[in-house]
């Protein structure tokens, strides 16, 4: 293990992270609100530590393993987490515990969205902004831009690209450089960002309250700046305007990158993870509103179906938008959503989950399986598209899909042992474990309520989810520590 390299990283990412705390600092100057100190404060004690960190090895030169990159992109979220809840700790209106700041803080960068506050509308401008540019800078991840911006630094960034991009898809590169393969997908990000931003203005919000929902709808956040969410706005357009932007930010990037350079959507049509995605929601849509619709909970059809499409959407993209409280709505509708947010968006997607590819991936397989009964003999391949998928990716897939059911049902049965309830525990660490944000029972409308041993667990469970189990769960093995 490079130490003096890993913690060389760490200080210039933490020196980079400060600069992020001028643009809500900018806000509370414009609003003339309380959150200009502690803003200011918190930039440069970030700034300060990140030095401290940097300054003693900012000569080390080595050449980052595989193994570093696992070290520092686990170290960075865990710090980033932290420190990145000062602000929040720092603020007197509202007064808010540090437990609960890093809550807010880790939530906001993981794009889980879960939320330990109440009254938003009435907290400072500064504060509503910057949990909304908590969720836009996690969205593609922080190390995705650190990749594009440390090669300057004499960083190479391979080793963090692979680290934090998941799934059987995280070895492919758009560009032959992986700095120009990060800046590629940003200019993505930052265009579907500006136009987000541009057509909920059209449609009647504020620019601030535009540039705010549009931080959070590309980064399938689901933060907003008021307690109400997408429903405080009472606008079909404007829920319908986020419905496709969520829907585009949980596609693949790559696809939108082909689709830019080759001046085609054919692309999509032909992506079979595109397909299943867009199957997925078209699905539930029917299935909801043709249940809202035999049950009379909504009243309508018009309503039914803007209720029914956007809260689909939201919640199996593991946005967490809301334009009603899904959690009274009737039969199985409430459990069936947060099981769909299970499966998430696709790999290389803002969205959260296991990820569709898998998804698919773990049914073929299944499927095999079963011709397998049927035929001993028979040579069966699992396919994506017209491709065969390598065994080990399949096994890959599985193990994976083991870890992941197993955490879940510990932190599970810890949330139990702390006094929730088995509605709260298992939908609370759902929400959490698949970076959701809303769940059910006591955790229906925020998480405010719950203990505070509760609220670590879960703040694990936020970790385990942005870095899909794997990247977090190998630093706890003895064979990473061996020399």
């Amino acid at each position: 293990m490079h130490w003096s390299a890993v913690e060389r990283i760490l200080g210039l990412l933490l020196m980079l992270f400060s600069l992020t705390m001028l643009p809500p600092a900018v806000v509370a100057l414009i609003y003339g609100d309380p959150g200009l100190v502690p803003f200011l404060v918190s930039s440069l004690v970030i700034l300060l530590v990140g030095a401290l960190a940097w300054l003693p090895v900012r000569n080390a030169r080595q050449d980052l393993r595989t193994r570093d990159g696992f070290l520092i992109v686990v170290l960075f979220w865990t710090v980033l987490g932290v420190t990145g809840g000062l602000p929040l700790f720092l603020s007197q209106n509202p007064d808010i515990p540090w437990t609960d700041a890093v809550f807010e803080s880790l939530s906001g960068l993981t794009t889980t969205g879960s939320t330990v506050l109440t009254g938003i509308d009435d907290l400072p401008h500064s504060i509503r902004f910057y949990r909304q540019q908590l969720q836009w800078l996690g969205g593609m991840g922080i190390i995705v831009l650190a990749v594009a911006i440390l090669p300057m630094l004499g960083v190479g960034g391979m080793q963090l690209y692979r680290a934090e991009t998941p799934g059987p898809v995280k070895d492919a590169k758009l560009t032959p450089r992986i700095a120009g393969t990060a800046k590629a997908l940003w200019y993505i990000y930052l265009g579907l960002t500006i136009t987000c931003a541009t057509a909920y203005w059209l449609a009647g919000m504020t620019p601030f309250d535009a540039i705010g929902h549009a931080f959070s709808t590309v980064a399938i956040g689901g933060y907003s700046t008021y307690d109400a969410s997408i429903g405080h706005f009472d606008s079909p357009l404007i829920s319908m305007i986020c419905v496709v932007f969520m829907l585009i930010a949980g596609i693949n990037f790559a696809m939108h990158f082909t689709a830019w350079r080759s001046r085609s959507l054919r692309h999509y049509l032909q992506d079979t993870e595109t397909r299943w995605f867009l199957g997925i929601m078209l699905t539930l849509t029917a299935v909801v509103t043709a249940t809202l619709m035999a049950t009379g909970h909504m009243g309508g059809w018009q309503d039914t179906w803007h209720h029914a499409i956007f809260q689909v959407v939201s919640i199996a993209s593991t946005a967490g938008f809301a334009t009603t409280d899904f959690a009274s709505w009737p039969v199985f509708l409430p459990v069936l959503l947060i099981m769909a947010a299970f499966v998430g968006g696709c790999a290389m997607s803002t969205g959260g989950g296991i990820k569709v590819v898998r998804f698919v991936l773990l049914l073929k397989q299944g499927h095999r399986e079963i011709i397998r009964l049927i035929h001993p003999q028979a040579q069966v391949l699992v396919k994506m598209g017209r491709r065969a998928v390598d065994e080990r990716v399949i096994n890959a897939v599985w193990g994976f899909f083991a870890a992941y059911i197993a955490l879940f049902a510990l932190m599970m049965l810890a949330l139990m042992g702390t006094g929730l309830d088995q509605v709260t525990a298992f939908s609370a660490v759902a929400a959490t474990m698949t970076n959701l944000g809303p769940g059910l029972g006591q955790v229906s409308d925020h998480f405010g309520e719950i203990n505070a041993v509760a609220k670590w667990v879960l703040m694990f469970a936020m970790l385990l989810g942005r870095l899909e189990v794997f990247t977090l769960l190998v630093l706890f093995t003895p064979a990473f520590w061996r020399r």
